[in-house]
């Protein structure tokens, strides 16, 4: 098994496959913030009580999660996800 921080961010998710599931993002220090197109709440997901509540396994990718979702704010379904990796300098450093 290869450590996590012997990758980089992008050699990392690209050795993920076809997709992501929720512990691989977390791993990677990877954020998703869900936006709503009806009121504009953005907030970042926190990943870790999805794993708790879905499971490390479940699919993160936009079409598994998305129809998940509802704005905490208006109630609105209609989402867009934001995946971000961790670019802050420490995590840089790690990766390289």
């Amino acid at each position: 098994m290869v450590e996590v921080a012997a990758l980089s961010p992008a050699a990392y998710i690209a050795g993920m496959g076809n997709t992501w599931t929720l512990q691989e993002l977390i791993d990677a220090g990877m954020a998703i913030t869900a936006g709503c197109l009806d009121c504009r709440h953005s907030p970042e997901l926190d990943l870790s009580a999805l794993r708790d509540r879905l499971g490390p396994d479940a699919s993160v990718m936009e079409w598994d999660l998305r129809p998940k979702m509802k704005c905490a704010i208006c109630g609105g379904k209609r989402v867009a996800l934001i995946y971000t990796p961790d670019t802050t300098p420490t995590a840089h450093r790690k990766s390289k």
